[in-house]
């Protein structure tokens, strides 16, 4: 969406923060020995506590009010009564919700307890190149220019990024245009920012594989060469200067 208002800047605000809250309590809440339903459960009733609606429930019909990912499992996790949390494990925490009409989205890849398997230095470069993406970020810049930092950035650290995944528009609904805000230079994609619109700009950054394959339980994502992913997520509005970024307040930058 576009923003042309005070009350849409207002309510793309509210809506933001909800899913900031949600995504940030959780973290804090997460710890070994906890299901991944537990987790889920939990955040869902933030969401509920402030009026928003599960974006990924309402739009799909998701078997959660979150998408939970541990371990091997990139995105689009299900939470699941038998799935429990250990120390060291790599989990993936995907908070988006609907809120008086506005839709946000944000999330984040963290390490339960103690980083006993060595994930914290893809979690910090997912991070770093998050950052470094959005503050790139303004009217008139292509969206393969913003794609080809995350890629250069990721190669850099030894990393590569996931292309069948992306970032995209966001406000009166889940998924809006540009659809495609891709990890790496799209060479077909003329497209370019708008000033005053909304985006969900996404990290997907892998140890090993470049696409994400679909399990068969139908949501669950895994790389097509194993390994481990990073996400990290912003819903922001873009200016003619530095972005709005409007889910700041979940912490995944502190």
């Amino acid at each position: 969406m576009s923003i042309t208002t005070e009350s849409e800047l207002v309510g793309m605000q509210k809506a933001s923060e909800a899913v900031a809250i949600a995504l940030k309590e959780m973290r804090n809440f997460a710890k070994p020995g906890m299901t991944t339903k537990e987790l889920d459960n939990f955040g869902g009733q933030i969401l509920n506590d402030l009026g928003a609606k599960s974006a990924p429930y309402e739009t799909y019909g998701f078997p959660g009010w979150t998408c939970i990912s541990v371990n091997n499992e990139f995105c689009h996790g299900i939470p699941s009564d038998k799935r429990i949390l250990a120390e060291g494990d790599l989990i993936n925490i995907d908070v988006s919700a609907e809120l008086d009409g506005f839709w946000s989205d944000n999330g984040g890849s963290f390490v339960i307890g103690e980083d006993l398997n060595q994930h914290q230095k893809l979690i910090e470069a997912s991070k770093e190149i998050l950052q470094k993406a959005i503050y790139n970020i303004k009217g008139g810049v292509r969206i393969s220019d913003v794609g080809f930092i995350m890629e250069t950035e990721a190669k850099k650290r030894g990393y590569k990024v996931i292309k069948n995944l992306t970032g995209h528009g966001i406000g009166r609904s889940l998924h809006e245009e540009p659809h495609d805000i891709a990890n790496y230079k799209d060479r077909f994609n003329f497209t370019r920012f708008k000033k005053n619109s909304v985006v969900a700009i996404e990290t997907f950054i892998s140890t090993t594989s470049t696409y994400a394959e679909t399990l068969q339980d139908g949501w669950t994502m895994v790389g097509n060469k194993g390994g481990f992913m990073a996400q990290h997520e912003h819903t922001i509005i873009v200016t003619d200067g530095k972005p709005v970024i409007l889910t700041e307040m979940n912490g995944i930058w502190n």
